[in-house]
């Protein structure tokens, strides 16, 4: 049995010390805030509820996995999962609305034709097939197993099938999500709906590879979920059964520096002196002792955006029948990324909002009200006026009519406390390894040049989103359990 140090108490995290608890070692985790979940948090107030990290659930199976290997109780008794039906509305510029169905491919068909016209859905359900192949190609390397000592392949090899496309008398094939876009789909609106699963993740489609459409494809093909109560249930559940495995979290504790004993990680040290040693250490991807990555090593992402969240209390009752996802696409798309991603990066005039308007009693005070939360990419470490907030109301009341008059309150999220609570520098928000693109978008892998040191959670392989934080933290395990021959489970 070995004694287990886990830096920070992210979902990554909790998800390794879970299984590793379970594998008979003695785990601690160090968290320099009181309270779990990393991102997935809570916010409070007047009998209102609102979560403040992520929202929705993709890949739910990395979940249900964890409760299936680390319990008797699977997943489904300790939260509960629903299937949001439709998955998104969707907005587009120029007035033109599409709910889409949840994990059904004939059926996003169906109502883009309705919707957009003609051969908008055939040539959306034609780009799903080709990212299906993407998938299928990438999945492993950039989910399911420790990064490849090769990783080079993944970075120069593009997985995505693209179109033969003739441009300037040459034959070309689209190199990035924008260019799968203007070829495959050519619909401006097609192209929203394309686009707006990068941005989502803080990803600019002009720069972002065409490996980038595994993205929709993940939310096609496996739905997307929510959990009653809020997303915070899920870190709940994930902390409880890591209390059940005896897990021991020591709360207000910041790790100042990892000890190193005779080039092996030997514990830790807490930024008032007290020194904990184990016989391996787990750090978040972003923490600030880690060793510098030698040559020929992945380097960690750097510069992504953040969120700007405003979480609204209203009066008057949710409509029957409202989506609890509607996407406001921006009426000037590249205005918007330019603004985002351009030499002095801002925060966008008029941005892509989404409106979250969850069926859940459990998060308003009585049935007269209703909790609203609006989000949209900023800059990292954004400085946010209540002239720019006022802005993403009037955008959002495209999706929701009166928004404005139904306010009681607002409490607004800035890259500031996400910075406060997660410790990433300028509140960046972690996005999921892809490949090609020469490496920039994979993340460093989870053995680190220094024995027994492990990085875990969105800023380490596989990347952000909480199916990829997950993931890390099952990677982690195994490799500590099986040693450095695993290969992930299959």
């Amino acid at each position: 049995m070995a004694a287990i140090a886990v830096i920070g108490a992210g979902m990554g995290a909790l998800t390794a010390a879970a299984r590793l608890a379970v594998a008979g070692h003695r785990v601690t985790v160090y968290e320099r805030t009181q309270t779990y979940g990393g991102a997935v948090r809570r916010f409070e107030r007047d009998g209102f509820v609102f979560d403040t990290g992520p929202t929705l659930l993709p890949l739910p199976a990395v979940y249900r996995d964890l409760f299936v290997k680390t319990g008797k109780e699977p997943l489904e008794s300790c939260v509960e999962l629903v299937q949001v039906d439709p998955s998104a509305r969707h907005v587009f510029a120029d007035g033109a609305e599409v709910s889409l169905p949840n994990a059904s491919r004939a059926g996003v068909v169906s109502a883009l034709d309705d919707a957009l016209g003609a051969r908008a859905g055939q040539r959306w359900g034609d780009f799903l097939v080709r990212a299906r192949e993407a998938w299928d190609r990438t999945r492993r390397p950039l989910l399911e197993e420790p990064l490849w000592p090769n990783w080079s392949v993944l970075a120069d090899r593009e997985p995505y099938p693209a179109v033969p496309h003739k441009r300037l008398l040459r034959t070309r094939q689209a190199a990035t999500l924008a260019e799968v876009g203007a070829w495959e789909l050519r619909d401006p609106r097609l192209v929203a709906l394309l686009e707006g699963h990068a941005l989502a993740y803080g990803l600019d489609p002009r720069a972002t590879p065409a490996s980038a459409a595994v993205l929709p494809y993940m939310e096609h093909a496996f739905g997307t979920w929510y959990v009653r109560g809020g997303l915070r249930e899920l870190a709940r559940a994930v902390y409880e059964r890591c209390l059940a495995r005896r897990v021991e979290f020591v709360f207000g504790a910041e790790v100042a520096r990892i000890l190193d004993k005779d080039g092996r990680a030997a514990g830790v040290e807490l930024a008032d002196g007290t020194v904990a040693e184990a016989d391996f250490v787990l750090a978040p991807g972003g923490f600030g002792g880690l060793p510098a990555r030698g040559e020929g090593e992945v380097a960690p992402q750097r510069g992504l955006p953040s969120r700007l969240t405003v979480l609204l209390a209203l009066r008057g009752p949710r409509p029957q029948g409202v989506a609890h996802r509607t996407v406001v696409h921006a009426p000037d798309r590249e205005a918007e990324l330019e603004s985002l991603f351009g030499p002095a990066p801002s925060v966008p005039a008029r941005p892509t909002v989404t409106v979250l308007r969850p069926d859940d009693a459990r998060l308003a005070p009585d049935g007269d009200h209703e909790p609203v939360t609006l989000s949209a990419v900023v800059p990292a470490g954004a400085q946010v006026s209540d002239a720019g907030v006022d802005a993403l109301l009037a955008v959002a009341e495209r999706a929701v009519p009166g928004l404005r008059e139904r306010v009681l309150w607002r409490e607004v999220r800035t890259p500031a406390d996400i910075a406060r609570e997660t410790g990433a520098v300028g509140g960046s928000v972690p996005a999921p390894a892809l490949a090609a693109a020469g490496g920039r978008l994979l993340h460093p892998g989870n053995s680190t040049g220094l024995e027994g040191l492990f990085t875990v959670g969105g800023w380490s392989h596989p990347g952000g989103g909480l199916p990829h934080a997950g993931m890390s933290g099952t990677l982690v395990s195994g490799l500590i359990v099986e040693g450095p021959e695993f290969r992930g489970s299959r």
